[in-house]
């Protein structure tokens, strides 16, 4: 897997965090890693992307970015009104595929959601994923309304011919509600992908030095972690209602 691209299912679900938890177990495993910010809006150019901030927290990281934008809209908006070019996915799985050549791991970095526009003909980040031939991790957030985006996103990675290769939950709350744990089993089950990690609420804001030595927890196996899905959900998971016994709003509704 030189090439990975990650996605989330929408904005402020804990992409860039979760980024930067897969670059810090790949280094911990002994892998050289490149990060790819595909197209980084809202930044000036004297300030630091995500690309920076995953090297803040992962550490010894290439980064590169193929477009930055100042205003802080989807990237063929901020383009458009910068008047600046936009994204190409050319350009984005060239980028990458130069950064493979020289590192084990790649991790390309979408903006927002899967289908946020590169340019006004409707090119996405699932398009040079499509180019690349590399597997799609998708970053979900954990509570109600996560059901819906995370499974729109599956269907759109399979319609697309791409490769879900799992999810992994962005933040995982220190006093996690219902429809948060039931979740834990809905999430793989609507996108048809196992769960490969959750990171605690407030993974980004720990030193660079703890996120470091914590991220391989955070994370299965298939990516260079330790975390143990089955373990996690049976610690988290609510236990299921006694026969014949109504919980509170019972009127049909599911823990999306």
């Amino acid at each position: 897997m030189p090439v990975l691209v990650i996605t989330g299912t929408g904005t402020e679900v804990g992409k860039t965090v979760a980024t930067a938890a897969v670059a810090a177990a790949a280094v911990a495993a002994g892998r050289s890693v490149a990060v790819l910010k595909a197209a980084q809006t809202g930044v000036r150019p004297d300030e630091r992307g995500d690309a920076g901030e995953v090297a803040r927290l992962a550490g010894a990281v290439t980064t590169a970015e193929v477009a930055r934008y100042p205003e802080p809209l989807a990237p063929a908006t901020a383009a458009r009104r910068a008047g600046l070019p936009p994204v190409r996915p050319q350009q984005v799985a060239a980028a990458a595929s130069g950064l493979a050549a020289t590192h084990d791991l790649v991790l390309v970095e979408g903006a927002g959601g899967l289908l946020v526009r590169f340019d006004d003909a409707g090119s996405t980040l699932a398009d040079a994923a499509r180019l690349l031939g590399a597997p799609v991790l998708v970053v979900a957030s954990a509570g109600l309304g996560t059901l819906n985006t995370t499974e729109l996103t599956a269907r759109e990675l399979r319609r697309g011919g791409l490769e879900l290769l799992g999810l992994v939950i962005g933040s995982w709350p220190g006093g996690p509600d219902l429809a948060s744990r039931c979740n834990l089993a809905d999430l793989p089950e609507v996108a048809g992908a196992p769960l490969l990690g959750a990171l605690p609420e407030g993974a980004g804001s720990r030193t660079p030095e703890d996120f470091r030595a914590a991220a391989p927890g955070w994370l299965s196996p298939r990516l260079d972690g330790t975390w143990d899905a089955e373990a996690f959900r049976a610690r988290e998971a609510p236990a299921p209602l006694r026969a014949g016994v109504d919980g509170p709003g019972t009127g049909g509704g599911q823990s999306d």
